[in-house]
């Protein structure tokens, strides 16, 4: 899946609504529940790139990252695994369905013939190229380390594309919100840590397919990087790589948050917006302007509240012999997804974001695809 795919699947983030935390039947608020999969484990140790066992870093990693989110009251978190033991891939996933899980992020690590390296997070998909199959291969031939696997699979086979396409029907409701956590990880490991960005990206994981719910599988980087793979096994790397994952989810759970409040109280004041958008992570771009585009009309609007569906600060501008009105103005991609979400809630439906560099408005693709933080 290329960057410009994700970021205009990215846009829609407005169906998390359907993703509300209360149970109008209950008079307690259901808590926010992720379920973290340490891949690998037991007789299955991962890739062993420099010497490294995959699975005990991913263990200590995801443990981290559960530590840092149970600090919140209103997060549950459920592991696969807190041990060195071996789960069978085909149990990841349903463990999340068992719990009624909100997102489910599986932590591997990468490895490679060559020096590669980098960050790269995954949705569930086969991007038409099938680059990314590889990928996938390697983290479901775990299968043949089970027991019975022949049964269990019913026929998979990890290395045709036939079967790996066929995965991904079951996680196609959950794209959208996918792309949206996935982003949000990758965008901090990227930004904060300064790693390599290899994007965000689809391929047919089997831990993946079988979740009800958004799911994600993270590759901290290449083990066999002879650079990164001893900053993924070193304490100080696991520690900063925990830390973003969990940053990312929080990030995602506030989006998530605002968009169900939005849909509950339409009239939300721009005073909660503002408030949500000061918790919410940065992710600013150098000399490049953010602005969601509601509407291009050839009439002339006064930009008060009340023409906007109580939208404050809407600006109008002529261009192409038509007025256009914006809101939002700023170089935070993150702040302005958060704006856009407002507005569908408004009823701006199909309102989008724009990019403007140095006055001038440019393809939102290639300025998130090339443009330096």
């Amino acid at each position: 899946m290329k960057k410009t795919h994700i970021v205009f699947t990215l846009l829609c983030i407005a169906t998390f609504i359907a993703f509300g935390f209360s149970d109008n039947n209950n008079s307690t608020t259901k808590p926010f529940v992720v379920v973290l999969d340490a891949g690998h484990g037991g007789k299955d140790p991962g890739n062993r790139g420099n010497g490294f066992y995959e699975k005990d870093i991913v263990l200590d990693v995801t443990l981290q990252v559960g530590k840092l989110l149970e600090k919140h009251e209103d997060i549950k978190v459920v592991y696969t695994r807190k041990t060195d033991v071996f789960i069978d891939l085909y149990r990841r996933g349903p463990i999340a369905n068992e719990v009624d899980a909100d997102i489910f992020v599986s932590i591997h690590c990468d490895s490679h013939n060559s020096q590669a390296y980098g960050i790269g997070t995954f949705v569930m998909g086969v991007d038409k190229s099938g680059k990314n199959l590889e990928t996938a291969k390697k983290e479901n031939e775990v299968i043949f380390l089970e027991d019975n696997y022949e049964e269990t699979y019913a026929g998979f086979d990890p290395g045709s594309p036939e079967s790996l396409i066929g995965l991904t029907l079951m996680q196609e409701e959950y794209l959208d919100q996918s792309i949206m956590l996935a982003s949000l990880i990758q965008n901090n490991i990227v930004n904060k840590l300064k790693r390599k960005d290899r994007s965000v990206r689809s391929a047919p994981f089997w831990v993946l397919h079988s979740s009800y719910m958004p799911s994600v599988l993270v590759e901290l980087g290449f083990l066999t990087n002879n650079q990164e793979g001893p900053y993924i096994n070193s304490k100080k790397g696991r520690k900063e790589l925990a830390t973003e994952i969990a940053n990312g989810i929080l990030s995602y759970k506030k989006s998530i948050s605002l968009a169900t409040h939005s849909s509950q109280n339409p009239e939300i004041t721009e005073e909660e917006i503002d408030k949500a958008i000061e918790t919410t992570e940065k992710n600013e771009y150098k000399d490049v302007t953010f602005r969601v585009q509601l509407a291009a009309s050839s009439k002339k609007l006064d930009t008060k509240a009340s023409n906007f569906k109580g939208l404050k600060d809407v600006e109008r501008e002529k261009e192409d012999g038509l007025y256009k009105y914006y809101y939002g103005e700023t170089s935070d991609y993150n702040k302005i997804q958060l704006m856009k979400t407002f507005a569908q809630e408004k009823g701006y439906s199909s309102c989008y974001v724009v990019a403007f560099k140095d006055g001038k408005k440019k393809k939102l693709s290639e300025v998130l695809k090339t443009q330096d933080k």
